[in-house]
């Protein structure tokens, strides 16, 4: 064969694997990768949901803590659009997103945690349902989007040089990455049960000395003995309270003995609920605390309206 045949021939294969790579279907589809990044997408989701309905069912009125709601929920549906909507062929941009979403849930969880055991911004969390599927729902997700971070860069499409970190990681790397997210995500779920099991429900008015007054904002309203404002509910009837399930988490019902202090006029009785002791009621009003208010003199709860009706401060009618 001659030099020229040779060349021919080379040529000839040459072109026949170009058509044939040109021609190629697109690269199989990595339904792993898919999974992963739709249930990731999908817990950012749930988180910013429930964060968004906490927000607006009180915590919008807490300093401080209501912006951090906010922002958080702002940040759950970004990143959620962001790990969804990244294909997997940028994969320094899909890594980084899916990165920055399983950071994100993890830091959620600390400052829940956080605000459980020792508070943040003179605000501490009690134990709540929704807390408790907030936390379970952002170690889910700090799992699955660290393993959507690792996950290998997807195959097929034209020859390209060598990638290199962090568009595709070794094996070696990814598999101690994935080990130490793991952990993580190990420990992160047995600090949440620690801190469910250790935190408190929502207190109920003191027992033990009654009813009394206080001045805020130039009102005098009643309070329990010590010193938190009682709020009343509108749908509420003089004989039962409308307020059971979530609502008597973040507005729990003030107990105790029927005795009002000294200087408190007005009628001071008690209603009979279906979920624990009797209720105090002040003039046919059932009494409510409101988990907003971390301190004395607090009355955060006055106007909202949440859980069906208008929330008031108990004024002194004399």
């Amino acid at each position: 064969m001659t030099w020229r045949d040779t060349m021919t021939r080379r040529g000839t294969m040459t072109a026949a694997a170009r058509a044939a790579r040109d021609h190629a279907g697109p690269p199989a589809r990595d339904w792993r990768t898919v999974t992963l990044r739709v249930a990731g997408s999908g817990l950012l989701i749930a988180t910013g949901a429930i964060h968004l309905d906490l927000y607006l069912t009180g915590y919008r009125s807490i300093p401080a803590i209501g912006w951090l709601f906010l922002l958080q929920v702002i940040a759950a549906f970004g990143l959620a659009l962001a790990v969804l909507a990244i294909p997997s062929r940028l994969a320094i941009a899909s890594r980084l997103a899916a990165a920055a979403g399983a950071g994100f849930a993890l830091a959620t969880l600390g400052g829940y945690l956080l605000s459980v055991w020792i508070g943040l911004f003179g605000f501490t969390e009690v134990r709540t349902t929704a807390g408790i599927a907030a936390g379970v729902v952002e170690v889910a997700a700090s799992a699955v989007l660290a393993a959507l971070a690792l996950a290998p860069a997807p195959a097929g499409g034209p020859a390209k040089a060598p990638a290199r970190f962090p568009a595709q990681i070794p094996p070696a790397t990814a598999r101690a990455a994935g080990a130490t997210a793991a952990g993580l995500a190990l420990v992160a779920l047995v600090l949440l049960g620690l801190a469910v099991a250790g935190a408190g429900a929502a207190a109920p008015a003191a027992t033990g000395t009654g009813l009394k007054t206080t001045t805020i904002g130039g009102t005098t309203v009643v309070t329990n003995a010590k010193g938190f404002t009682l709020y009343s509910f509108a749908p509420d009837a003089p004989t039962a309270s409308k307020c059971y399930g979530s609502c008597a988490q973040y507005w729990p019902p003030a107990t105790g003995p029927a005795a009002a202090g000294p200087g408190l006029p007005g009628r001071v009785g008690t209603i009979k609920r279906t979920d624990g002791p009797a209720q105090l009621t002040y003039n046919g009003h059932p009494l409510y605390t409101y988990i907003g208010d971390s301190a004395p003199g607090q009355a955060r709860g006055n106007n909202l309206n949440l859980y069906g009706g208008l929330w008031h401060e108990v004024r002194v009618s004399r």
